[in-house]
């Protein structure tokens, strides 16, 4: 299950730059950093993500370029907690929801704010699968099916993490043989890099020692009006993708490969994502909005599978990947009940998005969906790339 490990060397997209205020760079995730990039934006402090968890270091770790784009991340869960950019009048904005402590991310059923997803991301039908003739059984932890990785998956594990200069970030973990049901010890490394041109790439790596099934991604919820904004709808999305997965009620897809167009789920021109988002349309109806699998048209690495743009902030985010997957989730589950995000904000009903690359939901279980197989003496290699511009 090899990937083309030169794919972020074929980006060449031209971004626009940015005037902001310079500041010493920084790598540092010991407890008292100074993490304020501006009067107008204050950070989670390292301090209140410093703690022994499952008997490892946590901390809060800092990237940070020449334009003052600056990405917090913590091990725990190896969870993007703030990604600030600035906005079309230089202003720093962050854009992705989180929490200004680990409380918040230990926090029963969190929605996974920020983290990697291993070892599969988006759902397995029932929690089964089978390989080589044997049945494996994962935790039900999403209605009749399992979710994310089931009840301990990677959100909730801590990364050994490495700085290995201030831009770039080594997350490694050591997923067990049955840990959480999966076959095989998973060898995984996640590269967190930060370019001058304001792209965050993620680069992913694994290896095993016994055939097993890995779909690993991230789960960062964007709002390009800026993280505790009330609402993603007015966000303009363009997504490069044909067809779609539409999906049961339980959220696994039927098998079969459905044409956007003439549908709620034609993104191929820009169109904002509260367009058709509250029509009568059964798949939304099975979403609660919109919760499904793009099938990306091919593409190559100077070609975005998405842009999303914020008429509000001039904020542009590109989606770069190599993945023929893409999950498009509108925030349908937050409910804003508690005012325990960043800064105190309520995180309400479609303030965030999510745009998850991956291969396709439960494709163990379906042949037709490319493979999601990891055999001994292969490297599972995948890069994704969130590029930021504005205007």
């Amino acid at each position: 299950m090899k990937r083309n490990q030169n794919f972020l060397l074929m980006i060449s997209c031209a971004v626009v730059m940015f005037n902001a205020c310079k500041s010493k760079s920084t790598a540092n995730g010991a407890a008292g950093q100074d993490t304020t990039s501006s009067a107008e934006q204050k950070l989670p402090d390292s301090a209140s993500f410093s703690a022994d968890v499952q008997g490892k270091k946590v901390g809060l770790f800092t990237l940070k370029n020449k334009n003052n784009t600056t990405v917090l991340i913590t091990n725990y869960g190896g969870r993007l907690v703030s990604l600030v950019v600035p906005d079309k009048s230089g202003k720093p904005t962050d854009v992705i929801l989180g929490y200004d402590s680990l409380k918040g991310y230990q926090k029963p059923k969190e929605p996974y704010f920020g983290a990697i997803i291993g070892r599969y991301g988006n759902r397995i039908a029932k929690g089964k699968f089978s390989l080589d003739g044997k049945a494996y059984q994962l935790d039900i932890n999403d209605g009749v099916n399992t979710l994310h990785g089931g009840f301990n998956g990677f959100y909730g594990k801590v990364f050994s993490a490495k700085q290995l200069n201030a831009q770039e970030l080594e997350l490694t973990y050591v997923s067990k043989d049955g840990e959480d049901g999966y076959p095989g010890n998973l060898s995984v490394t996640v590269l967190y890099s930060l370019s001058d041109d304001n792209a965050l790439k993620i680069e992913y790596k694994a290896t095993t020692d016994k055939k097993t099934i890995v779909n690993l991604t991230n789960h960062a919820y964007f709002n390009l009006n800026g993280a505790g904004s009330k609402t993603i709808l007015d966000n303009l999305v363009q997504i490069n993708a044909n067809a779609f997965l539409p999906v049961d009620t339980t959220l696994i897809p039927t098998g079969k490969l459905q044409p956007v167009k003439g549908t709620p789920f034609d993104f191929t021109k820009f169109k904002t994502i509260g367009a058709d988002i509250d029509t009568t349309d059964e798949q939304l109806k099975n979403g609660k909005g919109y919760d499904h699998n793009f099938v990306v048209n091919k593409h190559d690495a100077n070609t975005p599978v998405a842009i999303v743009n914020s008429a509000a902030t001039g904020i542009i985010m590109e989606v770069y990947t190599d993945e023929p997957g893409l999950q498009f989730y509108s925030g349908n589950f937050l409910t804003g009940a508690t005012n325990d995000g960043k800064g105190g904000k309520a995180y309400g009903h479609r303030s965030a998005f999510c745009m998850e690359t991956q291969h396709f939901p439960d494709a163990p279980n379906q042949p037709a969906f490319a493979s999601t197989v990891l055999k001994p003496g292969e490297t599972y290699h995948t890069i994704t790339v969130y590029k930021f511009s504005s205007k």
